[in-house]
């Protein structure tokens, strides 16, 4: 297997800014940068958290953040399956969000930087399952 080194440049990039960001919310806010808890506010189903403002200029500027580097660098990007199975596959993270008091950017980036052991457990079965997940999906021919 040959390295692709602008793949690894750009991953390494694009890890440094969400480590960033999430370190930036963390220091200026004084709150953890959990998308899905950031989601549940921006949309009114949480009273908790980060002020709704906030919350809501951080959720749009997730998505336009990554339609302007598209843009300026040129990306393609495209959805390899269908819209029903995205919804779909959606619903069933936002239930494990709420089952797991947290989504991976909170659990994953924020929670293991802070070496919280709830976290460890969470980041360690999010990898597990999502391995498992790909793996049966692959072998099934669901996946590429």
């Amino acid at each position: 297997m040959e390295l692709d080194v602008g793949a690894a440049l750009t991953g390494l990039a694009g890890g440094l800014i969400i480590g960033l960001a999430a370190a930036l919310m963390l220091i200026a806010n004084g709150r953890v940068a959990g998308c899905s808890g950031l989601y549940a506010r921006a949309l009114g189903l949480s009273r908790e958290g980060a002020p709704r403002q906030g919350a809501l200029a951080f959720m749009l500027g997730l998505p336009a953040g990554a339609a302007l580097v598209a843009v300026v660098i040129g990306v393609e990007s495209h959805f390899p399956t269908s819209l029903p199975l995205l919804v779909l596959a959606g619903l069933v993270v936002g239930f494990g969000t709420r089952l797991g008091s947290g989504c991976t950017s909170g659990h994953g980036v924020v929670g293991m930087a802070r070496l919280s052991p709830r976290s460890l457990v969470a980041t360690a079965t999010f990898m597990a399952t999502g391995i498992a997940t790909a793996t049966i999906l692959r072998m099934t021919g669901w996946a590429a």
